[in-house]
């Protein structure tokens, strides 16, 4: 009898770990019982009657026609009772842009293959030409110290972004734009912003949320060609005026609104809306002219329809309409670039001047949603991808140029910490950047990555500048034309908070949106009640059903069995890696649907809980993005130990927050049972090495290649130039001095020549014909340039009054 009990089972696990359902077990039972009969061998009354009765629930629950009909109808009112109801303004919100690789992630059985079967949109022979030229001209216009004395970019900046049509990025070629990629507009910004934040702050903002990309979706044809080319021409300067006082975060709260009137003008009578408005943080606001604004239709005398509350609506304003109080600065940060408020008073408007003009009306709210879901994909990431670039290109130069106790800091394993995380974060970063940026060239509107790469890249150029500073120590601490970590520690803040704090971010919005949008069924199974189709609720509701027994059956069994079961791409070297993450997607799933299932409606309350959720997901993401990025790129032995130190921080971190939920969920029986399902041997990834760190940190020192392959996107100024331009310079030479410098060094050691510091050293050489001429004067002039860019800015006490 233990035969076919023995064998029944293990059909079952194998029928969950690849994810099947009840039909397929039904069926698999009923030829397990036939096949035994079969054999003629007698079969004990008891596990006859066990096993028809098993056969019998399974083809009940497992054959949907008689579900439908003796279960689903019943239990269809029960959950149209728990299930949370969404109103309109939570559905749009929710339902903005699309679902990609995070409903993999969700589903607990990601398809690896497709993620690297997926191509990536490379730069066109144009955009990298773009890229080349004129990108790094206007880069080379900059002179960023400057731009902070003056607190304003340069007449000639100014007019380069006119020339190069810098803000129309995002606008098709018909209407005198670019008509960029999704990534050559992030590599831009990307470059830019490692030669200025406030230039590239200034240049990001009309190709995100803002006029533009509502135009050029919402919009009519008579706007489109009256006021695209205008912006891509830089002569429109725009802003989107969304937040205000009373409506930050919950921008749908806004108290700006627009009454419907008519109006007697130039003798006819024309339709319009009289607007009044508080809003602040607008950047590019003191020089707009085109302004986009965000407010509440009403309709108190049903002039446009029956209903008086017309929702949130979207329209433009020139800035010269009476009315309209502009030219006021904010100062963030002391980052100068123009942002500050504006306030509208009984500002009249025309009803064509609405995103989209009749049709667009109470259609804001949608706009918003989802052009946030690109916007958020591309600018801050990539301006949070500048910073991390520059950081590791300044700190590989300087670790190595700079030196204490005859040698060079980047040698002492206190430095070669941060150095690994600088690098290894960079890598992670980018690699996140790239692929969240294909998935737009694609087609995708990736809402709930795109909240990812906002809040978690941002968040890790918070770390990595930070690591940066640290290293640079006292040089990182002194402002001036000589140091460029300083203005993108000022700027960290900025990223975190904008466009969706982060903490609002990472607590509500990424698991708040993804467990309706990316989980298979949830949203089904609200859309189902809502339509009352009791066929759909079937299917869903048993479709989810399985899924929590499958995966969990996956979640333990690749537990118990050190991820070893879990599928992975044959080529790869890297295939534990997908393995370990096949395993906590599972892991996730299952922790997901208990969380929902026994917290329900509360969920979105428990942020802390909704918090480490979001982490668990976003660092499935952020390493599925660190493999994909080594699977395209060459298998150097540098990126080998980058991927490996990406990826086994994301495991960690993952493994953390899961750790987290486990131990604060409120019903402890279930966060008992999880714990044994998804840990039954403990908790046991760990952050990476210190031999792995130690081998990311040499790279950047000794591997010119990777060092220049992990910071492809930051300009290098001029060799004469302060800071990086200088600091690069010094590198290449001291670099050129390194055999020299080993020869003298291999001489004090065998007593040809007594220890002595720096140029003296040098001197004693050539006195002795240790070193030529030549190599000496190599040497020194290694040594003076690297003496010149440890040097800080000094001022006269007079000049420094007026310094900002």
């Amino acid at each position: 009898m233990w035969i076919p009990i023995t064998l029944a089972v293990l059909v079952f696990l194998a029928l969950a770990f690849r994810g099947l359902g009840l039909l397929a077990w039904t069926a698999s039972a009923a030829v397990i019982l036939i096949g035994w009969r079969l054999t003629g061998v007698a079969m004990p009354l008891a596990f006859m009657t066990t096993a028809g009765a098993l056969i019998v629930v399974a083809a009940v629950f497992g054959i949907p026609l008689i579900r439908r009909h003796l279960v689903s109808r019943f239990i269809m009112p029960i959950f149209a009772k728990v299930l949370p109801r969404l109103g309109d303004t939570e559905r749009v919100a929710l339902e903005a842009g699309t679902v990609w690789w995070d409903a993999d992630l969700f589903s607990g059985m990601p398809e690896w293959q497709k993620l690297l079967d997926f191509r990536a949109q490379p730069l066109s022979a144009e955009e990298q030409a773009f890229l080349d030229g004129p990108v790094n001209d206007f880069c080379r216009a900059i002179d960023d110290w400057e731009v902070y004395q003056q607190r304003d970019l340069s007449p000639e900046v100014w007019a380069l972004i006119r020339k190069y049509r810098l803000f129309g990025m995002i606008i098709p070629r018909q209407y005198g734009g670019l008509g960029f990629s999704a990534i050559a507009q992030s590599r831009i910004i990307t470059r830019i912003s490692s030669r200025s934040i406030t230039a590239a702050v200034t240049v990001m903002v009309p190709n995100s949320l803002g006029p533009g990309e509502l135009l050029l979706h919402y919009g009519s044809e008579a706007q489109k060609q009256r006021y695209l080319k205008r912006l891509a021409d830089g002569e429109e300067i725009p802003c989107f005026a969304l937040t205000g006082p009373e409506a930050g975060s919950d921008a749908a709260a806004t108290q700006s609104e627009g009454i419907v009137e008519k109006r007697v003008i130039d003798g006819k009578e024309v339709l319009g809306l009289r607007c009044n408005w508080k809003k602040r943080y607008i950047t590019l606001a003191p020089v707009a002219t085109l302004i986009g604004l965000a407010f509440r239709i009403k309709d108190p005398h049903k002039l446009i329809g029956d209903e008086e509350d017309r929702g949130i609506t979207c329209a433009l304003i020139p800035r010269n309409t009476p009315g309209v109080e502009i030219g006021l600065r904010h100062d963030p940060m002391g980052v100068p670039f123009h942002n500050g408020p504006i306030v509208g008073h009984d500002v009249w408007i025309p009803m064509e001047a609405v995103i989209g003009e009749m049709d667009g009306i109470g259609k804001g709210w949608r706009m918003l949603m989802e052009s946030l879901a690109a916007g958020r994909s591309i600018s801050l990431p990539a301006l949070s991808v500048g910073a991390a670039q520059m950081a590791t290109r300044i700190c590989g130069a300087y670790a190595t140029v700079r030196e204490q106790f005859d040698t060079p800091i980047g040698r002492f394993e206190g430095i070669e910490e941060p150095l690994a995380r600088i690098a290894g974060m960079t890598y992670l970063m980018t690699a996140t950047r790239t692929l969240t940026c294909a998935a737009l060239d694609a087609g995708e509107k990736p809402a709930v990555i795109g909240s990812i790469a906002k809040a978690y890249l941002t968040d890790s150029m918070r770390q990595v500048v930070s690591d940066a500073m640290d290293i640079r120590a006292g040089s990182a601490i002194q402002r001036g034309p000589r140091n460029s970590l300083s203005r993108a520690w000022d700027a960290v803040p900025i990223g975190i908070t904008v466009e969706g704090a982060n903490i609002l971010t990472r607590s509500m919005i990424i698991y708040g949106q993804g467990a309706i949008r990316c989980h298979p069924f949830v949203q089904k199974e609200i859309d189902a009640i809502a339509h009352k189709d009791l066929k759909a609720f079937d299917l869903a509701i048993f479709g989810h059903v399985n899924l929590i027994v499958t995966r969990s059956v996956r979640a333990v069994l690749l537990a118990l069995t050190g991820s070893h079961l879990a599928g992975a791409p044959r080529t790869e070297d890297t295939a534990r890696y997908y393995q370990h993450l096949s395993r906590l997607s599972a892991a996730f799933t299952i922790l997901s649907d208990t969380a929902m299932g026994t917290l329900g409606g509360s969920l979105k309350r428990r942020e802390k809980i909704s918090g480490r959720l979001a982490d668990a997901l976003a660092y499935l993401f952020l390493a599925s993005a660190a493999l994909k990025r080594y699977h395209d790129e060459a298998k150097t032995t540098a990126n080998h130990a980058l991927v490996r130190w990406s990826v086994e921080l994301c495991l960690y971190r993952t493994q953390e927050a899961i750790l987290g939920v486990l131990e604060n969920l409120p019903t402890r029986p279930a966060a008992w049972l999880l714990g044994w399902l998804i840990f039954p041997l403990g908790a046991r990834f760990r952050p990476p090495a210190d031999r792995i760190g130690t081998r990311v940190a040499r790279d950047i020192l000794e591997d010119r290649q990777t060092r220049h392959d992990l910071t492809a996107d930051v300009f290098i100024p001029a060799g004469d130039q302060p800071g990086l331009g200088m600091l690069e310079a010094a590198l290449d030479k001291a670099v050129a001095a390194l055999p020299v410098e080993t020869k003298l060094r291999d001489a004090v050691r065998a007593g040809t020549l007594d220890r002595a510091p720096g140029h003296m050293l040098d001197d004693h050489g050539l006195a002795a014909g240790v070193i030529s001429q030549e190599e000496y004067d190599r040497l020194n002039e290694a040594r003076d340039l690297r003496d010149e860019v440890v040097q800080v800015d000094a001022y006269d006490p007079e000049k420094f009054k007026s310094m900002r």
